[in-house]
């Protein structure tokens, strides 16, 4: 498809109703904000304070454009998946509010590589951050694991730990104590995350083929390894607060958080049900969404 070809439609698609929720759903800008704020967290992090400014931004304009491709590219991939899946069933490429055509991948390509490619003289450690993570969460997770391994989520989970990581290395200090920490909090948080909404759609995703954890075992058994990852990423969550950025009001809120988490994952276990399913998966996304920000704010204020 030539470069011409590929403009033009993108210009009728923009002139279509309804495309910029399809856009938003196309690029699962939901997931990408999360992500750049686990990326603003590192920086934060890194930095020890606030970034400056032009490095914060290119962070978040590479960073969240990389994210952005690779989830079009995810949803090109499986579409088929996402067509048997009650929860997927109304993504745009499936309903065909957008046309599952070449232009996905290779916008989603160009939004990983042209901004990497960008960055790279002058900050090569982000460049490779925002490329790995990309490739964690398309090559490895996508394409090579979801289809064969129950332990799929596992090791994808580094694609997260790469959003933080590329925060660090936006301030030159992906190597900082506290960025390795949170990016090996968000890797042990991904399973109890995502273990708990595998469950709550265990048949859609039986019904798609996809070896999920749920698929493959006892609900309770998926909820106790979901609760230990959890208790993992809430031991790495509770440390953090020896680091010299952060302090009393990063460990108040966290230490609440923790045991609602942990609390409601030990629920899960103890009796297995879909209602507690998606309640631990709800916790589970604001439970990560208040750290990131706590961070945030607290590695501005302690200092």
């Amino acid at each position: 498809m030539s470069v011409k070809h590929l403009s033009q439609q993108l210009a009728v698609l923009l002139s279509t109703p309804h495309t910029l929720r399809a856009l938003t759903q196309l690029f699962k800008l939901r997931i990408v904000a999360l992500l750049l704020t686990a990326a603003a967290a590192g920086a934060f992090l890194g930095a020890r304070g606030w970034p400056r400014w032009t490095e914060l931004a290119v962070l978040l304009l590479a960073g969240g454009s990389a994210a952005a491709g690779a989830s079009a590219i995810n949803e090109y991939l499986e579409w088929e998946q996402d067509a048997r899946m009650r929860r997927t069933r109304h993504r745009p490429l499936v309903t065909g509010v957008l046309p599952r055509a070449a232009w996905v991948p290779l916008l989603g390509a160009a939004m990983i590589l042209g901004p990497a490619l960008a960055v790279l003289p002058w900050n090569p450690e982000l460049a490779f951050f925002v490329v790995v993570g990309a490739l964690i969460y398309v090559g490895v997770y996508t394409v090579w694991l979801k289809p064969r391994t129950p332990l799929n989520i596992v090791i994808g989970g580094a694609a997260g730990s790469c959003a933080v990581l590329s925060g660090g290395a936006a301030v030159g200090a992906w190597r900082d104590p506290g960025v390795l920490g949170l990016a090996a909090l968000i890797f042990l948080w991904t399973p109890i995350h995502f273990w708990s909404l595998a469950l709550a759609c265990r048949e859609d995703y039986a019904r798609a083929g996809v070896p999920m954890l749920p698929v493959c075992t006892t609900p309770r058994r998926t909820a106790f390894w979901g609760l230990m990852h959890g208790a993992g990423a809430a031991l790495i969550a509770l440390a953090l607060v020896a680091h010299p950025a952060l302090g009393p009001l990063y460990l108040v809120p966290v230490a609440a958080a923790t045991a609602l988490l942990l609390g409601r994952g030990w629920r899960l276990f103890q009796a297995p049900s879909r209602a507690r399913a998606w309640q631990l998966f709800h916790t589970s996304n604001l439970y990560l969404a208040l750290v990131l920000l706590v961070i945030c704010l607290d590695a501005v204020t302690a200092l």
